[in-house]
């Protein structure tokens, strides 16, 4: 059992990605999964204690990260990499779209107030909202949902993590638009799940999309 947690911590250290109880059987298809799964356990237990870094549960897989407490040290570090942060226009968007999805940009303006394309542009470069399809109505416009790298950035290991908003706005520090606290009633799957039913949505390239302005 050491030695094989000893190398499931090392892959998963390793890793740029989330990995995935199904990457670890695979890889180690010597090993059968129950005994895969009480290493990670065992893991889990491991990076309880103090120190710099901790074992999440992230995006469906595992991840070796920085606690939070630490975080601001580690951006001294990677200092150039606060230019990068998103603006209050483009959290607003994603947040709207991260408990609204599927939504259509003028479905995402509407609860803002305000024109949306030129903020879903940026949100799409970044890899944190995808074009999940078109909604089946007059025009057929595009839906949009969040990615896989939006549960990671995050720290979201799926979307029923997502916090109230009311405590999102707190987290941010401005308010969200208030028609995000209404239930969303969908049947529509998420972005990156491939068992999307044929017909429901069609996959399409961010670029095709005449509304969104890079």
């Amino acid at each position: 059992m050491s030695e094989l947690k000893s190398i499931i911590e090392a892959l998963i250290f390793a890793s740029p990605e989330p990995v995935t109880i199904k990457t670890l059987t695979k890889l180690l298809d010597t090993e059968p999964k129950e005994e895969i799964v009480a290493a990670i356990e065992t893991l889990k237990v491991d990076y309880q204690r103090d120190g710099g870094l901790t074992l999440v549960e992230v995006a469906g897989g595992y991840q070796i990260v920085t606690r939070v407490e630490l975080h601001e040290w580690v951006r001294r570090l990677f200092h150039e990499r606060t230019t990068q942060k998103l603006s209050v226009a483009s959290l607003e968007t994603l947040a709207v779209i991260a408990y609204k999805q599927p939504v259509t940009a003028p479905e995402i303006s509407e609860i803002r107030g305000v024109n949306t394309s030129g903020v879903l542009g940026t949100l799409v470069e970044r890899r944190l909202v995808r074009v999940a399809g078109r909604k089946q109505v007059v025009g057929r416009p595009f839906l949009y949902g969040t990615t896989r790298e939006f549960l990671e950035r995050f720290g979201l290991n799926d979307l029923a993590d997502l916090p109230k908003v009311d405590e999102l706005s707190d987290a941010l520090g401005f308010e969200l638009p208030p028609g995000l606290a209404e239930p969303t009633i969908t049947t529509s799957p998420l972005p990156f799940d491939d068992s999307t039913p044929p017909g429901e949505t069609e996959p399409v390239a961010p670029i095709e999309d005449p509304e969104t302005v890079h």
